[in-house]
């Protein structure tokens, strides 16, 4: 694994500016950076990557199978009780889910280690599908790396694929926070990817969708809506009046209520309690666990719910290092070994590893000047080249 320095493509701007982004003289495309690229060999991505990735989903599969038999997995991580059979049938009719992203640290020597399973609504999904695939392509044609370089992205077909066999029957809404840039990018990508697989679709806001005299969901045009695809997390549906009407809703959800334990932060410390040791694992236990004190002074504090690094503490040698503010952490925390990101040329990268409905997709890579990767962290290419 090498961070390789690289002239950026003469004609970024059109690019850019066709791919719906922002273009800056002094500073190209905002969150991306193309000046440089991570290269990789074929083992690296299959057997350091892709192999983790999917021994650790069929392990968060274990994991659900045992929340079926002890309700307490959902207690400890402060799903509200009223969901909890919700949550449990959803797993138990085995609901179709549609994507997410392993984050790993990963050196290109020692074993990759999860970070943390952003399975509810990760983004910077067009980026990792798209961008850096068509800087690939340009890049070659350019003649700015070598003509045999190839990149693990496959997360476009991989999509299309999900959607068409999800048997979807008639009208596909998709739905976000849509002042939040991101995540309306990420819906209107998604839709893409849905209308290429041949179905129906309408997006709307998240504060759109109304309720009718029956319980059930509707849009703007009073249809009622029957699959939703919901770039808004579980927690946050739950905590709200609108989540008392999932259940009479009968709306079928990408992502699936069992999401909800996977991507709490909390089933790192769930993972390492049942398969304590694994390679790819870094020992985390819930915060006030008298285990903890095995990490002794180096640790990372992580709330259960948060997004984009917020409310994040890395302790090392007992001083806090970094942290970012934000609104979470209520419902409590987990803590981590402290296990650095590897630095590159002053940059920190944290790879992720897509899974779409259960197999590994593509990498993506984005890059912080801290050890903490938050909103301001930048998206950078790769290549696979033995």
């Amino acid at each position: 694994m090498q961070r390789i320095p690289v002239t950026q493509r003469p004609g970024l701007e059109q690019t850019a500016l066709a791919h719906g982004y922002e273009f800056y003289a002094d500073g190209g495309v905002p969150y991306w950076e193309e000046r440089a690229y991570y290269r990789f060999t074929l083992k690296q991505i299959e057997a350091d990557l892709e192999g983790p990735a999917k021994e650790i989903d069929a392990m968060c599969f274990q994991l659900l199978d045992q929340s079926l038999r002890d309700e307490t997995v959902y207690r400890r991580l402060r799903i509200p009780e009223a969901y909890w059979d919700y949550v449990a049938a959803s797993w138990r009719n085995r609901d179709r889910d549609l994507y997410g992203r392993l984050d790993f640290s990963y050196d290109g020597t020692s074993p990759a280690k999860l970070l943390e399973y952003n399975a509810d609504t990760p983004t910077t999904l067009y980026e990792a599908a798209v961008f850096q695939w068509l800087w690939l392509e340009e890049a070659k044609a350019g003649g700015l790396i070598p003509r045999g370089s190839d990149q693990a992205a496959e997360i476009h077909e991989h999509l299309v694929a999900a959607f068409q066999g999800m048997g979807i029957d008639g009208l596909l809404h998709l739905a976000c926070l849509r002042d939040i840039e991101d995540d309306r990018e990420t819906i209107r990508y998604l839709e893409e990817c849905a209308l290429e697989a041949g179905l129906e679709t309408q997006t709307l806001a998240m504060r759109d969708i109304g309720i009718d005299g029956e319980g059930r969901f509707t849009d703007l045009e009073d249809r009622v809506v029957a699959t939703l695809f919901k770039l808004y997390p579980w927690e946050w549906i739950m905590a709200e009046k609108f989540g008392r009407y999932l259940v009479t809703s009968r709306v079928r959800f990408l992502e699936p209520p069992w999401k909800a334990v996977l991507s709490n932060k909390g089933l790192l410390a769930l993972l390492w309690e049942e398969f304590e040791g694994h390679p790819n694992l870094l020992p985390t236990f819930f915060a006030g666990d008298a285990r903890a004190a095995a990490l002794s002074d180096s640790y990372v504090r992580k709330p259960l719910l948060s997004r984009q690094g917020a409310n994040i503490e890395i302790v090392r040698n007992g001083k806090t290092l970094s942290g970012h503010d934000g609104a979470y952490g209520a419902e409590g925390h987990v803590v981590q070994a402290f296990h650095p990101l590897p630095e590159f040329d002053g940059k920190f990268p944290v790879l992720g590893c897509w899974m779409v409905a259960g197999r590994p997709a593509g990498i993506s890579i984005r890059e912080s000047r801290t050890l903490i990767t938050d909103g301001e962290a930048n998206s950078i290419p790769h290549v696979i080249l033995d």
